[in-house]
């Protein structure tokens, strides 16, 4: 997850996942989880990209790529349809206690023999990022900051680091010479967040890739989640504009799926901070984490051929009952859960917004429909 955690979380999240290897790899195959993490490599480990040789993206040899938050809820998923796609995944692990954890669940052996690398690089330190980097075609940056001990698990102070720590992985990127393709973890509330938007319309506002969250908005209402997320995404897109490097950014809803209370509750509950509001607007939604993982690794693809470029937005399901929201806080433990239902439930004004999600659609359904001349034609206001 973040680089800010405690040791109980971190047992947790260690726990769940070798729990969640253990009971994919029960049927054998190819289908779980365990099965791609498991799988050895072949003629994987000379996987660095030569000097210059861009006609090789495509290739066995170039099929190196980068995690950075690997071992997180939806870094896991990322690795795991990586390994299911046949690439061989280099984790950047934080801290050396996440390494200590990896190494004692023995669910790689040897570095290298399962198609995992890992590798200790620090989100904030360049070099550290660019040596974790080297040898790679591609990076996922799923990394994000989260701090167990608050009350909301995100901080003003925390949005700050998101954001350079963004740039410097974007900077990484560019200064590391084997890599051309990055995929950036994003999130729907860089999206929605904005006080300006036309009220007492006959329809709603469509919510897309154009849309951007108002950091002063985000600011002022103490929204330090949506805000370190919005602010991340635009230093990315600055970093990257007019360098050589191709840079897609993925903006998921609310990411559940099987142990998200577990692994992931404490950016779920700093991602529902302002949720009620979200709900009666129509922009309260969730995404499944293997749509999400899937997301992450069909961008990667179809950007080769530039039939992938800009932002995404990704969710499964929109939430327009009170009680789905209630039972989302419930889940969560959050406190208040009936009360908020009852009280969405007494609002029956249409939403004002829609969330639009067509461009996820055409990338998820055919990859190759339409072309996108450059990657870097993203506004922020």
């Amino acid at each position: 997850m973040g680089v800010l955690r405690s040791t109980q979380s971190l047992q947790a999240e260690v726990e769940e996942l070798r729990a969640a290897l253990l009971s994919a790899g029960g049927g054998g195959g190819h289908g779980g989880a365990a099965a791609g993490w498991r799988r050895r490599s072949a003629g994987h480990a000379g996987a660095k990209r030569a000097t210059g040789a861009d006609d090789a993206a495509g290739a066995a040899g170039a099929r190196a790529v980068c995690v950075t938050g690997g071992i997180s809820f939806v870094g896991f998923a990322v690795v795991d349809r990586l390994l299911r796609h046949g690439y061989t995944v280099r984790l950047a692990l934080e801290t050396q206690e996440d390494m200590d954890k990896l190494r004692e669940m023995e669910m790689f052996g040897e570095d290298g023999r399962d198609g995992v690398w890992t590798v200790m690089a620090n989100v904030t330190d360049p070099e550290s990022l660019r040596r974790a980097f080297d040898g790679c075609a591609g990076v996922f940056h799923t990394s994000a900051f989260v701090d167990p001990g608050g009350m909301s698990g995100y901080t003003k102070h925390m949005a700050r680091l998101e954001a350079q720590a963004a740039e410097r992985v974007i900077e990484a990127c560019v200064r590391t010479e084997s890599v051309r393709k990055c995929v950036f973890t994003s999130s729907l509330l860089a999206c929605v967040w904005r006080q300006n938007y036309p009220h007492d319309r006959r329809f709603p506002t469509i919510i897309d890739e154009n849309c951007w969250s108002d950091e002063s908005f985000c600011r002022d209402n103490k929204l330090w989640f949506a805000l370190g997320k919005t602010a991340a995404e635009k230093a990315a897109w600055r970093a990257a504009r007019g360098r050589d490097l191709k840079l897609v950014t993925i903006c998921p809803a609310l990411v559940t799926g099987p142990g998200f209370r577990r692994r992931n509750s404490t950016a779920s509950i700093a991602y529902l901070k302002g949720a009620r509001a979200m709900l009666a607007d129509g922009l309260l939604a969730t995404a499944n984490v293997e749509t999400v993982a899937e997301a992450h690794v069909r961008a990667y693809e179809a950007m080769g051929d530039n039939t992938a470029g800009g932002r995404y937005i990704c969710y499964d399901h929109v939430v327009q009952r009170p009680e789905e929201f209630a039972e989302l806080e419930r889940q969560l433990g959050l406190p208040g859960a009936a009360a908020a239902a009852q009280q969405a439930a007494g609002d029956d004004r249409p939403a004002r917004f829609e969330l639009c999600k067509r461009k996820m659609g055409r990338l998820m359904s055919a990859r190759r429909r339409c072309t996108y001349d450059t990657y870097y034609s993203v506004a922020f206001d």
